[in-house]
Formats: C-alpha cells, sequence, structure tokens
C-alpha cells in the first residue's frame, strides 16, 4: 500500500515538532506545550507508523520506548582512543601539571583553561553521520566499546537528528560525553525496586550503567537517563579552535554540554571553580566527584599530545572521597509507609563531608547476606550527594568474635502483625491494615477518590488524628466527633460539621469501591471491580484460598497471594468488622452474566490473528464464561495462538483441552451472537 503524499508530510511534520519540543524540554528545561499537547502530537505520529509502516524510521522521536531485546552487544572500534583522566588531589599538585605543560610547551606565558563538573556517570561515544545518529557505544578498554545504540537513542536529551541552529553540521562528529541518572530518579528507582523486592543499586552511576547493558532497550527506556557531552572525537568538516567552541557548537546541534563550566584565565581562576563546585556538589541535581581541567586551545591540545592511557593536556581534578569507616552498634528494622521492613544500621557517630551520619539503610536481608554485615562488624560508609547514606562493605579482618547476625522479626516491630516475605522477593512487609508506621498513608489511600471518597479529609488533618491518637485504624473514622474534630489545628465548626458529613455519606458505597479503598497490595481500583463481579459479596471474597482468586483474569500467583494473606489476618478482620459495624454498607454485585461458556474457564495463550486479547476474553466473558491468566486442573480450555508459551505446554501435562484459533472461533461464534 502507496502512502499518500499528505500522509508522508504529516508524519514529517510529526517529527520536526517532536524533534523541537523534545529539545526544548530535555535540553533547554523550557517547554512550549502541555504534556498533553506533546503526547497528543506523539500519538497520532504512532498511529501514522503503524498504519503506514513505509513511513517507519529508526530516527523518528518514536523510538524512544526501546527497541526489541538483543542477544548480545556487539563490538566497536574508537577512531580516536577514548583516554582516560589522570587524577590531581590538591593544589600542589595541580601547579605540577601547570609546570608540566610550560616546560613541554618551552613556554611562560599563562595557559587558558575551561574547568567544568566531573559527572560521575558512565562515559559513551556518540557518532553522527550528516547529522544523522550512527551508533553509540561505551568506553570499553578505550579502543574498543560496546554498541549500545539502542539504549542510546532511548535517552530524551540525545537528538536522533542534529539541529542546525547557526553552526555548520559536520559530515561525521564524535562526540563524548557522560550519561547519568539524576539524583532524584536515582531515588525513585530504588524505592520502586526495594518495594517491588529486588535489591537496590548502591549509586546512581551503577545504576546507569546497569541500565545502558540491558539487551531489552524498553527497560532503558523506562529510566530517565540523560547526558552531557564534554569531549570531541573524530570530526569531519567545519573548524573548531577550542573546547569553548565545541561548547557553543553542541548547544547549537541541540546537544547538551556539562553545565556550570567557566573559562579560566590561570590557576587562581580554576581553583575557585573547583571550590565553588565542592561547597555546591550536594545542591546539584546530579553525582560530581571532582573538576575537569582541561587547556581551551585544540591547537596546543593536538601539540600536547598524550603519555599512555591519558592526555597530557587535561587532568581530574579530584575531590575528597566520601567513605568512612565506623562500626555497627546495632541494627533497626524500620516499617515505612507502605509496610515494608528496612533493616538500619545504627552507628558510631561518625563525619563523612561535612556531615555526621548515625545510621545507614542496609536495605533488606538479601543485602545484609550478600555483603555479610553483622552487629558489632566495623564498615565503610559512604554518603553520595543527598542520597541516604549507605554500608558498601564490612572489614572481616576486624572482627573480634563478639559480632552477631540479624534476624528479621516475624512480628512487625511496631503493630505486632504478621510480616510475611513473598517467594522470590527481598522485602519482607507488615500485614497489618493498622499498623501506625503506616496508618498515615493508609487512611489517605482509604479516603481517596479510588476508595472511599471522602471530602475535606485531607493530609493535614489525617496526621492531626493520627498524631493524637483520635485515629487507629480506618474504622474510627466513622466514631469521630464534632468535639474532637472542632479541637485539632485550623479546624472550625463548621470545617469539622462538613468532614462529618462527608464521613457520614462515604458509607453508603460500593464493592469495588470498599475493597479498593483497604489498599492490599497489587490491589488497585481495576482488580477491585474484578474481585466484586466473581464473588458479588464480601463473605465469599474474605473465605477464598489462592486458588479461588487465581481463576480471575489477571489475577496471577502473587496478586493471590497476597489477597489471601491480607484477608487471613486477625487484625483486618477486625478492623473490616468495624467498619462494616459502623454502618459501612453495599448492595452486592449481581452474578456474572448466565451463558453457553457459563460455568467455563478459558486460558489465552500466544497472540491471535483475528482479534487481540482482551477482544477475546470480553467475547468469553460476554458468553459467561471466564478468562484466567494461570493454567490448572480447573481450566476447561486454553487457547493456543501463534507462538504459545509455556501455557500450553503445562495444559498438555494437566490433560487440558486445547482449541487452536479456529476451534476457539467456532465455539464462541462471531460478535453479533454474543
Amino acid at each position: 500500500m502507496s502512502v499518500p503524499q499528505a500522509i508522508r508530510a504529516e508524519a514529517e511534520r510529526l517529527r520536526s515538532e517532536l524533534r523541537h519540543h523534545n529539545h526544548r524540554y530535555y535540553v533547554l528545561d523550557d517547554p512550549e506545550v502541555s504534556d498533553a499537547d506533546y503526547d497528543r502530537l506523539f500519538r497520532r505520529l504512532s498511529q501514522l507508523e503503524a498504519e503506514y509502516p513505509q513511513l517507519q524510521d529508526p530516527l523518528s522521536p518514536t523510538q524512544k520506548v526501546g527497541a526489541p531485546p538483543l542477544s548480545e552487544f556487539a563490538q566497536i572500534r574508537h577512531r580516536v582512543p577514548m583516554l582516560s583522566l589522570a587524577n590531581v588531589v590538591n593544589r600542589e599538585e595541580m601547579q605540577e601539571f601547570q609546570d608540566r605543560l610550560q616546560r613541554f610547551l618551552d613556554t611562560d606565558e599563562p595557559i587558558v583553561y575551561v574547568a567544568e563538573p566531573k559527572i560521575d556517570g558512565v562515559a559513551v561515544e556518540l557518532v553522527y553521520e550528516n547529522g544523522r545518529f550512527v551508533t553509540g557505544s561505551t568506553r570499553g578498554d578505550g579502543t574498543t566499546g560496546e554498541d549500545i545504540s539502542h539504549n542510546i537513542k532511548t535517552i530524551r536529551s540525545v537528538p536522533l537528528r542534529l539541529l542546525d541552529q547557526g553552526v555548520s553540521i559536520p559530515s561525521r562528529l564524535e562526540v563524548r560525553g557522560e550519561v547519568f541518572l539524576p539524583n532524584a530518579a536515582f531515588r525513585r528507582l530504588n524505592a520502586e525496586r526495594l518495594e517491588a523486592g529486588e535489591s537496590p543499586f548502591a549509586n546512581p552511576r551503577n545504576a546507569t550503567a546497569g541500565s545502558l547493558k540491558q539487551l531489552d532497550s524498553a527497560v532503558t527506556a523506562k529510566r530517565p537517563l540523560d547526558l552531557f557531552c564534554h569531549g570531541l572525537g573524530h570530526f569531519e568538516g567545519g573548524g573548531l579552535a577550542s573546547h569553548q567552541e565545541f561548547v557553543q557548537a553542541l548547544q547549537s546541534w541541540g546537544l547538551k554540554p556539562v553545565p556550570h563550566g567557566r573559562l579560566c584565565r590561570d590557576l587562581s581562576e580554576v581553583f575557585a571553580v573547583c571550590d565553588t563546585l565542592e561547597a555546591q556538589r550536594d545542591a546539584l541535581p546530579f553525582e560530581i566527584d571532582g573538576v575537569v581541567v582541561r587547556v581551551d586551545d585544540f591547537r596546543l591540545q593536538h601539540r600536547l599530545g598524550a603519555i599512555s592511557r591519558s592526555p597530557r593536556w587535561a587532568v581530574a581534578y579530584k575531590f575528597a572521597a566520601r567513605q568512612a569507616t565506623t562500626r555497627v552498634v546495632s541494627i533497626v528494622p524500620q516499617v515505612g509507609r507502605t509496610g515494608t521492613l528496612t533493616p538500619v544500621a545504627e552507628l558510631l557517630p561518625v563525619g563523612i563531608g561535612g556531615v555526621t551520619v548515625k545510621s545507614a539503610s542496609l536495605h533488606n536481608m538479601d543485602e545484609i547476606r550478600r555483603k555479610d554485615i553483622r552487629i558489632g562488624d566495623t564498615v565503610v560508609v559512604e554518603r553520595a550527594g543527598d542520597v541516604i547514606p549507605y554500608v558498601v562493605k564490612a572489614l572481616p579482618d576486624k572482627r573480634t568474635g563478639e559480632e552477631t547476625l540479624f534476624v528479621m522479626p516475624d512480628r512487625c516491630p511496631v503493630c505486632g502483625a504478621e510480616v510475611e516475605r513473598e517467594e522470590g522477593e527481598a522485602a519482607y512487609r507488615c500485614t497489618g491494615l493498622a499498623c501506625r508506621a503506616k496508618l498515615k498513608e493508609s487512611l489517605k489511600f482509604f479516603a481517596g477518590r479510588g476508595g472511599m471518597d471522602i471530602e475535606g479529609l485531607g493530609d493535614k488533618i489525617v496526621e492531626q488524628l493520627v498524631e493524637t491518637g483520635l485515629v487507629t485504624d480506618p474504622g474510627d473514622l466513622y466514631g469521630l466527633s464534632q468535639e474532637q474534630l472542632a479541637g485539632l489545628e485550623r479546624l472550625a465548626d463548621k470545617s469539622a460539621y462538613n468532614l462529618l458529613a462527608a464521613i457520614e455519606k462515604s458509607k453508603t458505597t460500593s464493592l469495588p469501591r470498599f475493597i479498593a479503598s483497604l489498599g492490599i497490595r497489587h490491589v488497585g481500583e481495576a482488580t477491585a471491580r474484578q474481585l466484586a463481579e466473581h464473588f458479588g459479596d464480601l463473605g465469599p471474597l474474605m473465605d477464598a484460598d489462592p486458588a479461588d482468586f487465581e481463576e480471575i483474569r489477571d489475577i496471577g500467583p502473587e496478586v493471590a497471594r497476597s489477597l489471601a494473606h491480607f484477608f487471613a489476618q486477625d487484625q483486618n478482620q477486625r478492623v473490616i468488622d468495624k467498619l462494616l459495624s459502623a454502618g459501612v454498607d453495599f448492595p452486592t454485585v449481581a452474578a456474572r452474566r448466565e451463558g453457553r461458556l457459563s460455568g467455563q474457564t478459558f486460558v489465552l495463550t500466544g497472540s491471535l490473528a483475528s482479534m487481540t486479547r482482551s477482544q477475546a476474553q470480553q467475547r468469553i466473558e460476554a458468553l459467561g464464561g471466564k478468562s484466567t491468566s494461570g493454567v490448572s486442573k480447573k481450566t476447561s480450555y486454553v487457547v493456543a495462538g501463534a507462538e504459545p508459551g509455556a501455557k500450553r505446554d503445562k495444559a498438555e501435562r494437566l490433560g487440558v483441552a486445547i482449541l487452536s484459533e479456529e476451534e476457539f472461533l467456532r465455539l464462541v461464534g462471531s460478535e453479533d451472537e454474543t
């Protein structure tokens, strides 16, 4: 099918607009359109490229979402070796560096430098030909690196086509830079990994390296990596005389140079930049571990050349290490807002980077075992920027024999509820609905729009209700009085009356809302609706076992275990009874529609040519059947489409009937029949 000219023109216009907006947002930090407008343009381009495969372009902005996984990384040889920098650690060594330069150049004339932050990330090289992105690779051994083009393309600040904004685009450009993960993004990523029971990354650099070495670029695309360009490799076409000109050219081409760089006329100005950046280190949104000081003039750089594995014309002025040695006095499990128990090492106070550190996160039991950290151990502690201090390693040689192993408690240290650890996860979690450690967040979730929808119950009121002891679980909300509320700070009589009215109104709700409000792990609004439709009432839901839950479409073993465990807790049962006794009420949900597939359970595996999996599930349910995710002896049929997975094999082992797509279509009939 040929592509109409109007469609081609629209696709090119959309690409141009999206490149412009990517540059404004990710490079200049000055967006011109709202997120919604950007998404509208992006969706339209994605739609056109899907409808007309001939339009697909590897440099399209839509390609930043990731490509199919690779089996391995190819090797790329750098035309110009990627050298590492020699280090200096004080003013005397920096003076020696300048003395060497002047002796080599046989001059007493001042040397002009550029001083800029040394980003603590992963070194890469980007190659552009006639302005089009060709490859991206790691430093590797300096001569040969790994081809990570598929991952570099997902970085939003990296243009896949250079901009033409004043400086001529070279026929070939090999530019070096540092990929990094901003500190705020690093904290979010580690929080998500801990919540998912995964080991956290030690620092932003490790997280960046792990992201760039993903064979599946869709994983990389989910991590907000960024890139600053700092050096020039091979260059064809055009002429640049200095690093300062190079920085200006980068901005013209749509690439991001390292920020906070300064032109320095002598070493005193270099030292001033170093002092300023070290003082600002913790306030920067990314990690730095020093200052790169380089000769500005490219002609002088060429004359100076390189020695061994580093250039003569640049050094890294390294900041003081932010590690210290201290002793673990005790290990205390702290309960987070989601119920996750995090072991925290209580330390003998030690100064690191101008801050006294008294405790450090040990993340989870897997990390404690991997690093073999014991109570009483002498350990190395690191503090990186505004990231929470963590224990790098224990020092077994300093053990006295009095050190003891830490064991995670089987009961929550705050509320006494059972602590669970799901199979395959590192995290231990408190299962108590009324745990004080997570009560504030539980109440906010309970009263939110997706739950009981209690208008006026905001963060500050929730905090006061918990701090004053007026509310110890969600059920206590329905026993509050006008006098109690009026006694809270900034809550006048009228506001207290309105809040009580909203609480009273929330008593009349629906079963899906009530289920969602409980904050059961893995259970959101959609799953709550499925549970309500399947069980019809709260009683059967609370009495169900994991196998019963797994009969429901999209509920797998992990969610099923979470549900069964939640409702088995005495503490949670008491809170639910309190809510019902207070007058919270909801109608039962009508039984599932009867049809010729009533009582039959289907599992779909592989892809269907005639419809999407969602459409097939809807067809099954419209005829009274169930569509579930797991194969069991209770499964009636497994529908095997193209490239079926392990579910087909399991069906064969269990003797479950297997339908081809054609057989399935004959069974469910046409859409009109439903």
